[in-house]
């Protein structure tokens, strides 16, 4: 079974933003700065600053 693993944000943007910064502190603005189309780029930089798989990330993000 292939398991879909793209991001999709939900909501109000600064919302979501605003519980990953609760959940990670160390998360800047400039880590979550997202820009429709280019979901790629923060999930490169959460990968990096967090430590984690992309699906890690991804998964992460499609629950907020």
């Amino acid at each position: 079974m292939r398991v879909d693993h793209r991001l999709r944000l939900r909501g109000d943007w600064n919302q979501l933003k605003d519980k990953l910064q609760q959940a990670y502190t160390q998360l800047t603005d400039e880590d979550l700065t997202y820009v429709e189309g280019k979901g790629h780029e923060l999930v490169g930089r959460l990968q990096a600053k967090l430590g984690k798989r992309k699906r890690q990330i991804v998964k992460l993000l499609n629950t907020l």
